[in-house]
């Protein structure tokens, strides 16, 4: 080795040397960036679930039209053979009183949704299209393998109109054709 590479060598280990502090410094600063992002993960995951809680309403949601004793509707041709129409002007369009469709165990009742839509039609007769748009209002239930049931709520459109209903799907309840739409000829 000549003398030339010894020098450059005593220089990287000179300046490794006098700033091996600089590097305990930058590792100190990344634990602490760290320590800072799972901090406000925390935050953020309680604020989520603080909104979630808060999000239809304060307080405990009640709903009010639970009946237990009511059986499910027969299907005919792919849809429930509704034969009655709702009196009350909220059901439905209230999280209180939401169209409960839980007649079956949990992973099922989504297809009780397509039976009660598709036995529906507009004002006039209209074709009908619905798709979820949230879920929201969680509320205590003992029908739901968490403890925890929540609402759905679709936006149903005929001609250039739409509106929304409240769906429960742990619930069971009187099964009837909300306000504002047909039972489907």
């Amino acid at each position: 080795m000549d003398q030339c590479q010894v020098a450059i060598k005593i220089s990287i280990c000179y300046i490794f040397y006098k700033n091996r502090n600089r590097g305990l410094i930058i590792a100190q600063k990344l634990t602490n960036l760290k320590n800072q992002i799972n901090t406000m993960k925390k935050i953020i995951a309680s604020l989520l679930i603080l909104i979630l809680e808060t999000s239809c309403g304060s307080g405990k949601l009640v709903i009010r039209n639970i009946d237990n004793s009511v059986r499910k509707l027969q299907t005919i041709d792919g849809h429930f053979d509704l034969k009655e129409y709702a009196t009350d002007d909220l059901y439905g369009y209230n999280m209180e009183y939401p169209i409960n469709l839980g007649y079956d165990n949990e992973r099922n009742n989504p297809r009780n949704v397509d039976y009660f839509f598709k036995a529906l039609a507009g004002p006039n007769g209209e074709p009908i299209t619905w798709e979820k748009i949230e879920v929201c209002c969680p509320y205590e239930s003992k029908k739901s393998s968490t403890g925890a049931g929540t609402l759905e709520i679709y936006k149903v459109s005929y001609g250039t109109s739409s509106l929304r209903l409240y769906v429960n799907l742990f619930e069971k309840g009187k099964i009837l054709c909300p306000k504002g739409l047909t039972i489907k000829k």
